[in-house]
């Protein structure tokens, strides 16, 4: 025990405070200025909160969020509200916040909680729709008011729906801002805003899908088909090259939050560009090989917490310690210019070499592994020592002593030995003799019998008896004494945990830096200028994706200054590349916003807050609304949220409606951004097939609108895609060898092509599966012509003639039957 004191150090635990928590709320004379609703739960939240001075209700889409929930934090920080509500039936996590929130002695929300029926989703959608809502009319249906609402808040994100439905309750119970209205009158909501963090980039799901930035698939083994999920090919797929558990996790929430923060962004570039020069290759492959050791330290400490360890997990806890003190030593011997580097070489202190010593002289792993129980090694504890030598020489005491019993046995027993039992003490056995047929036959004089086993008697005779005084439970006390010490051991790392929360940290982010820097010089991708003006300037990008699968890729350049082509409008034919195009950028600004290399030989990109797209339909049954409802929603979302420092893409928008509809409300919609002020105008691209958009004109003249197009050309009859884009207008969308190439029959494409050229030339359309109106009349004049030619005096013949080649053939086979 002296030993393990001598080897502990000092430290210090966390201690919480009991929070303000409040089963049933509380009655105030004055309501808050602002409730906020929360659920947590699977490694997500969602939230919403209401404002009181301006009746507006903010929401933030579901969004990932680690364990200790920093990004609520930061959220409850920013927001500070008076009251938040969450429901009873929370995870340990929000439990946990709660109760740091409620120790704070500088701020001390009130905490209604509310049971988890409240917190439904179908219970939030249904206050939702009967919420006051004063901006519609009393007579809006519900149809109309879902359709209307699902364009001002996202029906997509569950947690926050559920987190909305609690959140208006509690607006009725405190009829907060309506306290001196009658009853009848609701709690007014009078606008809706989506809310994002400071120095966060607004990406919907949307823009996540399309963009292809994550993509989930069923894993291909039939043994996991109902256990979990793959990434498939996307862009987080690709750049995920990290090597422990928690590198990847925070690489996606870096992919799930990407940033303004021009300082965070240079840290992180920063270290890319040192891993990538070949020179450092050494460097990053040890520290990659010491990041696959470190494993889960906030489970380990937990269980250590619980006293629920087992061999495996000091086994664990010694290699993450000894590997995060060789990723630190290793780092001393780089650039300490470099922020993460020096944060980690001043970060990660001598607490880890101590945890890892003590474990190493404390813990015997290869006896611990044999016994499959915590064993610690020679010269730790000298009593454990004394009672360790004792078990080992009992077998020779024991055989002594077994022959000094036999001699004082009856002559019939042949045999005799001594055995230890834990927990029983020492036992005299002796071999069943065939007389020894019933119970009654056990017993023998000066032996106390015990039990029968295996034809075996097991006896306690005065000598064990003195043996058990003597020696004691042996195996027994030294379990207990090593499990004391492993307690002592226990606490002295529990101390430390400090130390190891921020191994976690700075090795996980350490690691996904790493992992963009293999996947940065494996691809040939560059690295981007960042700065905080608002231009776009791309040379010769490309597609991440596309890249890795086609065996040929033309790269393409992007240029949007402040003051001039900010909109741009890509007219070409089908699947000449402009979705692509479109994609293509949106990945490359969306690599630069997390800190990542781009494909791209140049790139300097402004500091973007938002990215929003138009271009895929996503259905919605839960919803119910159509396809092109929803386009407009993602029109609207994109037209009410960017700003002047946002991206918009938009695809192929008005396809969904009549064409003259479609077109005016894409016209309408580029218009109002050219007529913007500004410093108001987005970065706006925008593919479309509307060749009328153009060539009549509809686009206010301005030095914002740039029109591209993407090269084509034309061998006889066959179509060649350049995918090369360039200044211009596409005059013809090629649609019939489009058609050829998707293998649609000649005859209809003919077909196609013909209906295409009269109404473009305003001719009239002839159906050909029915005579037209001035074949009908020709028709006529020639039945007529050789009725009034008739032989009247040879009628019959002449009759007979006239019924089957100029009237109606089969009017004259039925003649003829008569």
């Amino acid at each position: 025990m002296a030993a393990i004191e001598n080897l502990r150090g000092g430290g210090g635990g966390f201690m919480f405070g009991q929070p303000g928590i409040h089963g049933v709320e509380e009655e105030e004379e004055d309501s808050p200025a602002i409730l906020l609703s929360v659920v947590a739960q699977h490694g997500q939240i969602g939230l919403c909160f209401f404002d009181s001075k301006d009746s507006t209700l903010n929401y933030m889409r579901d969004i990932a969020d680690n364990h200790e929930l920093h990004l609520l934090a930061r959220v409850i920080q920013e927001v500070s509200p008076h009251v938040i509500i969450t429901s009873a039936k929370q995870e340990r996590c929000m439990t946990r916040f709660l109760q740091q929130l409620g120790s704070n002695p500088d701020y001390k929300p009130e905490v209604v909680t509310y049971p988890y029926v409240d917190f439904g989703l179908e219970v939030g959608k249904q206050r939702l729709l009967s919420a006051h809502l004063p901006f519609l009319p009393a007579s809006t249906s519900e149809r109309d008011k879902m359709s209307y609402l699902s364009s001002c808040i996202s029906f997509d994100s569950p947690l926050m729906l559920r987190a909305v439905g609690a959140l208006l309750k509690c607006l009725d119970r405190r009829r907060v801002g309506v306290e001196l209205e009658d009853s009848s009158v609701g709690v007014p909501i009078l606008q809706f805003n989506a809310y994002t963090l400071k120095g966060v980039v607004c990406i919907d799901r949307d823009t996540y899908s399309v963009l292809q930035i994550f993509k989930s698939e069923l894993h291909p083994s039939v043994y996991k088909l109902h256990s979990g999920e793959k990434e498939g090919l996307s862009l987080y797929g690709i750049l995920n090259r990290c090597r422990c558990k928690f590198g990847s996790k925070l690489l996606r929430q870096w992919f799930m939050r990407p940033t303004q923060d021009l300082a965070v962004l240079q840290r992180r570039q920063e270290v890319i560009r040192f891993f990538t020069s070949p020179r450092n290759s050494d460097a990053l492959n040890t520290l990659q090989s010491s990041l696959r050791n470190i494993r889960n330290i906030p489970t380990l400490l937990r269980r250590m917490s619980l006293s629920h360890t087992k061999v495996t997990d000091w086994q664990c806890l010694y290699k993450t310690v000894y590997n995060a003190v060789c990723i630190r030593d290793t780092v001393r011997h780089l650039p300490q210019s470099i922020n993460l580097f020096r944060d980690i070489s001043e970060g990660l202190s001598d607490d880890l070499h101590h945890i890892a010593t003590l474990i190493s002289r404390v813990v015997d792993f290869e006896t611990s592994i044999a016994e499959n129980r915590f064993t610690i090694k020679p010269d730790v504890d000298p009593a454990i020592d004394d009672k360790k030598r004792r078990m080992m020489g009992l077998s020779d005491f024991l055989t002594d002593v077994a022959r000094r019993e036999l001699e004082h046995l009856d002559a019939r027993i042949p045999s005799c030995c001594v055995i230890y039992i834990p927990l029983i003490g020492f036992l005299l056995s002796v071999p069943r003799l065939p007389s020894m047929a019933e119970k009654e036959d056990f017993e023998i004089e000066g032996l106390d019998f015990m039990f029968l086993s295996e034809d075996r008697l097991h006896y306690r005779s005065q000598r064990t008896k003195e043996l058990d005084d003597l020696l004691g439970d042996l195996h027994c006390d030294i379990r207990d004494m090593e499990t004391a010490v492993m307690t002592q051991l226990q606490n002295a790392v529990l101390e430390r945990s400090a130390s190891l929360y921020k191994v976690l940290d700075l090795t996980a982010e350490l690691d996904c830096l790493m992992a963009l820097s293999s996947a940065s010089q494996e691809y040939g991708y560059t690295s981007p200028k960042l700065s905080s003006h608002r231009k776009i300037s791309i040379t010769q990008g490309r597609h991440p994706l596309l890249e890795l699968c086609s065996p040929v890729f033309v790269a393409n350049s992007f240029q949007s200054s402040e003051s001039h082509s900010r909109v741009k409008v890509i007219t070409g034919p089908n699947s000449s590349g402009k979705s692509i195009y479109l994609k293509q950028v949106g990945l490359i600004v969306f690599m630069a916003l997390i800190g990542s290399d781009v494909p791209a030989k140049e790139a300097d990109i402004g500091l973007l807050d938002g990215i929003f797209t138009r271009m895929q339909s996503r259905e919605s049954v839960s919803v119910g609304l159509s396809t092109f409802m929803i386009d407009l929603n993602q029109m609207a979302h994109a037209i009410n949220s960017s700003t002047g420092n946002s991206l918009v893409l938009i695809d192929e928008f008005g396809k969904g409606t009549n064409t003259v509809d479609g077109l005016s409300l894409l016209a309408a919609s580029i218009s109002h951004w050219l007529t913007k002020p500004l410093g108001e105008v987005p970065h706006v691209l925008l593919a479309t097939n509307f060749h009328s958009l153009l060539q009549l004109g509809l686009l206010p003249s301005s030095g914002l609108l740039s029109l591209l197009t993407l090269e084509t050309a034309v061998d006889g009859d066959e179509l060649v895609f350049l995918y090369q884009l360039k200044e211009g207008i596409c005059q013809s969308s090629y649609a019939a060898n489009i058609a050829k190439l998707a293998g649609l029959p000649a005859s209809l494409v003919q077909r196609g092509v013909e209906v295409s050229e009269l109404y473009r030339t305003g001719r009239v359309i002839k159906r050909i599966d029915k005579a037209s109106s001035d074949e009908q009349a020709d028709r006529c004049r020639t039945v007529v012509e050789a009725f009034l030619s008739l032989d009247l005096e040879d009628r019959d013949l002449d009759l007979q003639h006239f019924m089957k080649e100029d009237l109606l053939p089969s009017a004259g086979d039925l003649l003829n039957r008569s």
